[in-house]
């Protein structure tokens, strides 16, 4: 891939650097999820540098707290508006209170990772109905918005959706998206919804890159946050990402060096006018490759054909799009 789209940060590079230097007044931006984790530091980038930030989110007191933290030094105001993503109808609330109101920035950033087998209130598999599905109305609802902010800014508005180095472990079940037949594997249910994230950002570009909206996918790479909430102490170790001390091994990434990514699709240069990618590490993911299986991008995350039908996929689930 020698011609693969690079910038000047890399893996460690941190959401502030990412941002330095640019000046996002009159801009607006929704993160979900950032109430903890990665969010909150993709959400107080974005604010230092100006952009007027919503917290969308299903806790109202971590976002609370989230707001005044990033509130000390941030150049563009915060809000908090509740979303929970495994319910259709809270999304639905969420976009009828959005209404058109111009989106500069969309940040599908929450996430469950690896919980066991749950359902949305909607009757979908948790990870892949939250995850994808949650987001995929999201997206929908507030596509005329985000092609509003593209006409009022006179740039190209942005979604950005997070995925994860764990689409290598599924392609979509086609057959059996929910686990209904009782086969249930959290990480194949994890991967499976990362792939979607992957593949929704293909289809969504696809679609509103003439109305001025790109769509990027993105692997932040390995963080301890709150998404290890349902994997227990001994499995963490078990796979490798804890030292004898419990700490993260050698590779895992601070919250801040986590958001660098999501805010280089939000705002690099680089990435104008340029949607349907896979990024990590500042710049465009190369193929997976059994050599470096912790990095790169599986082909079946990308394939327009699968991101078809995946939209028609989510179009029958959520009823719209």
């Amino acid at each position: 891939m020698t011609d693969r789209i690079t910038s000047k940060f890399e893996r460690y590079s941190t959401a502030r650097e990412v941002v330095a230097g640019k000046d996002l007044s009159g801009l607006t931006a929704i993160v979900t999820g950032a109430a903890t984790g990665i969010g909150v530091e993709t959400a107080r980038a974005l604010a230092e540098a100006g952009a007027d930030v919503v917290i969308a989110a299903r806790k109202p007191d971590l976002a609370a707290a989230a707001i005044a933290d990033i509130e000390k030094t941030a150049k563009g105001r915060l809000s908090f508006e509740m979303l929970d993503l495994s319910d259709f109808a809270s999304i639905r609330a969420f976009g009828e209170r959005w209404g058109t109101r111009p989106l500069n920035i969309l940040i599908n950033n929450a996430a469950v990772m690896a919980c066991p087998l749950d359902h949305t209130k909607d009757g979908l598999e948790m990870q892949i109905g939250t995850n994808h599905f949650g987001h995929f109305l999201l997206s929908v609802l507030l596509a005329p918005a985000l092609v509003a902010g593209a006409k009022a800014s006179g740039r190209t508005s942005r979604l950005v959706a997070l995925s994860s180095i764990g689409h290598v472990r599924s392609d979509i079940r086609w057959d059996d998206p929910h686990f209904r037949n009782g086969d249930y594997d959290k990480w194949a249910a994890y991967g499976q919804a990362k792939t979607a994230n992957a593949l929704f950002a293909v289809g969504f570009n696809r679609r509103f890159k003439d109305q001025g909206v790109t769509a990027n996918a993105v692997m932040p790479g390995g963080i301890m946050t709150p998404l290890q909430r349902h994997l227990p102490i001994e499995e963490q170790r078990a796979m490798g990402w804890l030292d004898e001390n419990d700490q993260p091994v050698t590779g895992f990434k601070t919250t801040e060096q986590g958001a660098s990514t999501s805010v280089w699709a939000a705002v690099g240069d680089e990435l104008e006018g340029i949607g349907g990618l896979y990024l990590e590490d500042c710049a465009q993911a190369a193929p997976w490759s059994k050599d470096n299986p912790r990095a790169g991008v599986m082909p079946h995350a990308l394939d327009p054909d699968s991101a078809e039908r995946l939209w028609a996929m989510s179009v029958e689930t959520t009823g719209v799009g």
